[in-house]
């Protein structure tokens, strides 16, 4: 019982306090510059907000835009060996995978370093070989630059390199001249009298480029036919160097990447789409969370104006204290009252920043008034507002506002 009293009696407490620094926060001073200055650290705490809000969406539309690009390429799962380069894909364990109702695509891949050729040009390169599937596994269609994804048309062999691959070596979609690809034999000695012949090399005629991430792909990466991959590499045509899945929509893609797991062992290493890039991600996530804390400084740093406000408010309310003072009011309760004031400053400053912010980013979200400019794969600051983000900012400016309403309160009664 008597717990429960002193529970009532310190709610009672807030809630007069909080009562009388509402009052404070909205009534007119005896001074004006008093206003003034809660008005700019008010103004100064709402644009800092505003700012982290924005910052963030814009860090987050970044990153939903560059995964949804590398969705269009990379596969929900893809399967590889922890040691070594090539496995057998007609054992067993991938004829049981094949055969599963989840498993929607399951594409062979052969993958491996090579040298390109076109005329007088030449750069080393990834070849990518894949398995008729691979167009319907991916939405390779929606990141194709120029052209067509063929990989073989019926009479000759096709490829589709990244869009940086065809800016440095000159090529077309239209050219009559193949690309040549070349890799060294696996079945024999390097021959130094006559080099040459120590490399296997193919024709292809380019059909398209892909444009997906430059320093990922579109630099290094050309696919071509699974088959042309075997050729080239001296591949039989059951080794692959990886099985990319596609899962079906109804499927829970953490428990199943859990049973394919199961199923291989612990030879296999199977990694969806985030793990494929994750250390990609990570520096996303990395210079999102700096930037972040630069802008927390700089919002910190506009805090402390409720310093310079909220000690001009004591010193003004001198005859207030005093009179609360005399009808019992003891240390702790003037204080709170002051550490309100304070509080509710930023507190209505992150209110008004979160608000304006959100707007902002809605509006650029659905219309788009920010353009990036020509060249770019989107034409408009991609924005994506998440509730998370909003309340983050929330209590991180909150946090700021009571750090800077407490130290001129601390003071009030060596003052009084």
């Amino acid at each position: 019982m008597l717990e429960k009293q002193s529970m009532n009696r310190k709610l009672r407490g807030l809630s007069f306090s909080f009562r009388i620094a509402r009052r404070y926060l909205f009534s007119k001073k005896s001074h004006n510059a008093i206003n003034i200055i809660s008005g700019i650290s008010a103004t100064g705490v709402a644009i800092g907000t505003m700012a982290l809000v924005c910052v963030l969406s814009v860090f987050n539309g970044f990153e939903s835009l560059i995964a949804n690009m590398f969705s269009a390429f990379d596969p929900d799962l893809k399967i590889s060996l922890v040691q070594g380069k090539s496995f057998d894909v007609n054992s067993e364990q991938f004829s049981k995978i094949r055969k599963l109702k989840s498993v929607a695509y399951f594409t062979e891949v052969v993958e491996e370093n090579a040298l390109l050729r076109f005329k007088e040009k030449q750069m080393p390169a990834t070849i990518k070989g894949v398995s008729e599937d691979f167009g319907k596994m991916t939405r390779i269609d929606s990141i194709m630059y120029d052209g067509k994804f063929i990989l073989f048309d019926g009479a000759f062999q096709r490829a589709v390199p990244g869009v940086g691959i065809a800016g440095i070596l000159g090529l077309g979609t239209n050219f009559i001249d193949p690309l040549m690809i070349y890799a060294p034999k696996r079945s024999s000695k390097i021959n130094l009298l006559r080099p040459e012949n120590s490399f296997n090399q193919v024709g292809a005629f380019v059909s398209g480029f892909f444009a997906v991430q430059q320093l990922q792909y579109d630099d290094h990466y050309v696919l071509v036919s699974i088959q042309l991959a075997r050729d080239l590499f001296e591949y039989d045509n059951s080794k692959v160097t990886s099985v990319e899945l596609k899962i079906a929509s109804s499927v829970d893609k953490v428990l199943f990447q859990k049973q394919i797991k199961k199923m291989l062992g612990a030879d296999y290493v199977v990694k969806n789409r985030y793990e494929q890039q994750e250390s990609f991600f990570k520096i996303m996530l990395i210079e999102k969370w700096i930037t972040y804390l630069i802008l927390c400084f700089i919002l910190l740093i506009a805090s402390f104006n409720i310093i310079g406000s909220l000690s001009m408010l004591i010193i003004d309310k001198k005859a207030d204290i005093e009179t609360l003072r005399s009808l019992g009011a003891n240390n702790s309760l003037i204080k709170r009252i002051f550490l309100f004031e304070g509080w509710m400053i930023s507190g209505v400053g992150a209110v008004v920043g979160i608000g304006i912010g959100t707007a902002i980013c809605l509006i650029q979200e659905h219309f788009g008034f920010l353009k990036l400019g020509t060249g770019y794969v989107v034409d408009a600051y991609p924005v994506v507002t998440n509730l998370s983000d909003s309340f983050l900012v929330l209590i991180t400016v909150l946090i700021m506002g009571f750090v800077a309403a407490y130290y001129p309160v601390r003071y009030i009664k060596n003052q009084n």
